[in-house]
């Protein structure tokens, strides 16, 4: 959420960020509505001070040992007279509470629709992201790693797994439906390996380690903007008021809501392995085979909370986009980073860095990592706030990455390291948590 001072100040700016990350937003509607709202506002506060006077004033006239009444007397002025100026007061008083009331009913349906636009106003791209209309437009940064090649037919995923039997696609579209799988034997060791791994780096780089609520109140879903533009992709438990979360990222975020913490505290560093729920609302008929586009998944998140200097996020930025990269150098994939152009970021989103791994069956590089800094827009909403080294309360600012995410990142595991005989090698990184094996070969 952005400061509505800051909205009114840069109308322009606000529509032209709408119109860049696709998101319908009447700004307009919001300044006649936050108008109306602060006009409303002042009338009741002077109004609550009139009756705060007059109900003062006529205590004092009906007060016989009051200043105010000894010095009237003393002025010339009969008790009857005083007694007809207090009668005046209160009738003036009696009409005021009407007029009041009336304000007050014409105000909440006023105050409920400034709340739900600005839940819809996205904040500005930081300058130099690049402007384009979908990820199709995202600007490459930079490669890492060599795409290796094979002198032998290459097997996708899919078959690999299933001749290896650690991957079983068909039993999980008939336990759950479509975009569901189960993993075993040395497909969900694999899985729980390249989480371990995430997770292990992430504490050797001083990240606090979490286990958080994968079932979170709605409140905390519009906290870190996720709702309302996003509610369709999310798994509700509307009797309970809940969703599923989609990654960590929220509850990691929203861990110190309506907080106020110390400056010395900063920067906040959690990672946190959770499993995600996402029901890719609008994907039909896209990407429907494999491990890429699914509903459930395993996620190790990392999130930083820090002061609200742009400066130092940035840096932030650029660290946990750092660890990502460290992670998918020790699994020895080749991959690419990616400038996220305006009309592939989210609302709240300043900037987003994204790894793209190398994927054969895809022939091409396919999202594995999401890098996003979001400045103090999540912190406006969840009230995360700390108090600097001048008491000033001031908004902190919130970053977050994946740091791995799994089963997709199976898919070039698996593809990228298979051998002719239809075995696959098991990276280097990995064999600690897989008994030393250098291999996942068919059973037999």
């Amino acid at each position: 959420m952005l400061d509505i001072k800051f909205i009114r100040d840069n109308c322009d700016l606000i529509i032209k960020a709408a119109v860049d990350k696709h998101i319908a937003c009447d700004v307009n509607r919001l300044i006649e509505v936050d108008k109306r709202r602060r006009e409303i506002q002042m009338e009741l506060e002077s109004l609550r001070t009139q009756v705060r006077e007059s109900g003062q004033m006529v205590g004092l006239m009906r007060n016989s040992k009051s200043p105010w009444y000894t010095k009237a007397l003393a002025e010339g002025k009969t008790e009857d007279q005083i007694k007809a100026e207090a009668e005046v007061v209160q009738q003036q008083l009696s009409e005021i509470k009407p007029k009041f009331k009336a304000l007050e009913q014409e105000e909440k349906p006023i105050l409920e629709e400034f709340e739900q636009l600005m839940l819809t106003v996205p904040q500005p791209a930081a300058s130099g992201v690049p402007l384009g209309k979908d990820d199709s437009e995202n600007i490459e940064l930079r490669r890492v790693g060599e795409v290796p090649e094979l002198d032998f037919k290459l097997k996708d995923h899919v078959e690999l797994g299933t001749e290896l039997d650690i991957i079983d696609i068909e039993r999980g579209v008939k336990l759950a439906g479509t975009r569901n799988y189960v993993l075993k034997g040395d497909g969900a060791l694999l899985h729980q390996a390249v989480l371990r791994l995430a997770q292990d780096m992430m504490v050797e780089r001083g990240f606090v380690p979490a286990v958080v609520p994968v079932m979170v109140r709605e409140s905390v879903m519009y906290g870190t903007g996720y709702f309302p533009t996003g509610r369709d992709q999310a798994y509700l438990c509307e009797r309970d008021g809940m969703s599923l979360v989609g990654t960590a990222e929220v509850p990691l975020t929203a861990l110190h809501t309506d907080e106020i913490l110390s400056e010395s505290d900063l920067p906040l560093r959690y990672c946190a392995l959770s499993t995600c729920f996402r029901r890719e609302a609008g994907a039909a008929g896209k990407d429907t085979a494999g491990l890429y586009r699914i509903h459930l998944f395993d996620k190790v998140e990392q999130v930083i909370v820090g002061p609200n200097d742009q400066e130092q996020s940035i840096k932030f930025h650029e660290e946990i986009l750092a660890n990502a990269e460290t992670v998918v150098q020790a699994l020895e994939l080749p991959y690419r980073v990616v400038d996220v152009c305006t009309g592939d970021l989210g609302m709240g989103q300043v900037q987003k860095f994204d790894i793209e791994t190398w994927m054969p069956s895809r022939g091409s590089y396919g999202e594995t990592h999401s890098a996003s800094r979001f400045y103090e827009f999540q912190a406006r909403r969840l009230k995360l706030r700390y108090r600097d080294s001048s008491k000033k309360v001031r908004f902190c600012h919130t970053l977050n990455n994946t740091v791995i995410a799994s089963p997709r990142i199976l898919i070039p595991l698996l593809e990228l390291n298979q051998n002719e005989d239809g075995s696959v090698t098991i990276p280097k990184a990995l064999r600690k948590y897989m008994g030393d094996r250098q291999r996942i070969e068919k059973r037999r």
